[in-house]
C-alpha cells in the first residue's frame, strides 16, 4: 500500500482540504517551506501515521510572513512559542509553523533547503526536510510524555547508507554525544543492521569520549539536561544552582523564552 493510499483511508476530507490550501496559498504568496513532521518520516521510511497537524518549516525571518499568508485564509494564527512556533487552526486541525527546535537549537537555515528532498504529500509534489536535520531536531526530544528515539532508529535503518554523516556530526557539534547516545541505542535495537552506521563515525565519536577522558572535567557547575528536557531539569536550574544550557554558552533561548516554554513543558508532564 502506498503512502498517498494510507493517507486517503486515515485522513478526513476537511483536513485534506485545509493542508492542500495551506500548501497552495504558501505556494502563491508565502515564502520559501517545507514540508516534515508524518509525513516527511513516511517518505523515508514507510512508517505512516495520521496526526491533527500539518508540519510546515520556515526560516526564522519567514515565519511571521508565513502567518500573514495563512491568516489571510480566514483561519485563526498565533505566534504559540516565540523561539520556533507558530499555528494555524481550522477546526480540530492545525498546521505548525516551525522555525527552530523547541530548546531553540535546531534553528531552519539554508542548509535545510539545500538539502530539502522531492517527495510526493496529499498526492502533489512537496519539498521534505533533510532526513540528517530530522535526525538533529529529533535528537533532543527526550521528555518524559514524548521521546523520538525509536524515529531515529528507524531513519538510521531506512536511510543510514543515504545519509550525509559528516553534515550530520557537524550539526551537532559539540553536543556530539546526544547523537552517539542514538546511535549505541540503534546498535541495541537492530543489532544485525549496525553497518548502516559507518564505522568511522562510531570510531571518531567514541575516540571524542577516550579523549575526554584525558582532561578534567569542566569547573562549571553546568546542566544541559534543558536542552533535552524543559520540565526534567527544573530542579538542578532553580533550586541546585546549576546554570542552564539553554543559556550557556551559545544562549539558544532567551529568560523571555523560557519562562513559558517551561511552563507548558510541567502543564504537558502533568
Amino acid at each position: 500500500m502506498t503512502v498517498s493510499a494510507v493517507e486517503k483511508e486515515v485522513l478526513p476530507p476537511e483536513s485534506v482540504v485545509f493542508y492542500r490550501e495551506a500548501v497552495r496559498a504558501l505556494r502563491e504568496a508565502g515564502p520559501p517551506f517545507l514540508i516534515g513532521g508524518a509525513y516527511a518520516l513516511a517518505h523515508y521510511t514507510g512508517i505512516v501515521r495520521h496526526t491533527r497537524d500539518f508540519d510546515i518549516f520556515v526560516r526564522p525571518e519567514d515565519a511571521q510572513a508565513t502567518l500573514d499568508v495563512l491568516a489571510s485564509m480566514g483561519w485563526r494564527t498565533e505566534m504559540t512559542f516565540s523561539h520556533w512556533l507558530g499555528k494555524a487552526f481550522h477546526g480540530q486541525d492545525y498546521c505548525d509553523v516551525i522555525f527552530s527546535s523547541g530548546n531553540g537549537v535546531a534553528r531552519v537555515d539554508d542548509l535545510w533547503f539545500e538539502h530539502a528532498v522531492e517527495g510526493q504529500v496529499l498526492e502533489q509534489p512537496m519539498l521534505l526536510i533533510p532526513a540528517e536535520e530530522m535526525i538533529w531536531s529529533k535528537g533532543y526530544v527526550c521528555e518524559r510524555e514524548r521521546y523520538d528515539g525509536a524515529d531515529i532508529n528507524h531513519l538510521i535503518r531506512s536511510r543510514g547508507p543515504q545519509l550525509d554523516w559528516r553534515r550530520l556530526l557537524d550539526r551537532f557539534g559539540t553536543h556530539w554525544r546526544v547523537l552517539l547516545s542514538h546511535l549505541i541505542l540503534y546498535g541495541f535495537v537492530f543489532p544485525g543492521e549496525q553497518d548502516k552506521i559507518p564505522a568511522w563515525v562510531m570510531r571518531e565519536l567514541l575516540q571524542r569520549v577516550e579523549d575526554e577522558l584525558q582532561e578534567p572535567p569542566p569547573a562549571e557547575k553546568l546542566c544541559l539536561g534543558t536542552l533535552l528536557s524543559r520540565s526534567q531539569y527544573i530542579r538542578e536550574i532553580e533550586q541546585w544552582g546549576y546554570a542552564d544550557g539553554r543559556r550557556l554558552p551559545e544562549k539558544f533561548m532567551s529568560r523571555r523564552d523560557i519562562r513559558p516554554w517551561d511552563e507548558a513543558g510541567r502543564e504537558a508532564a502533568g
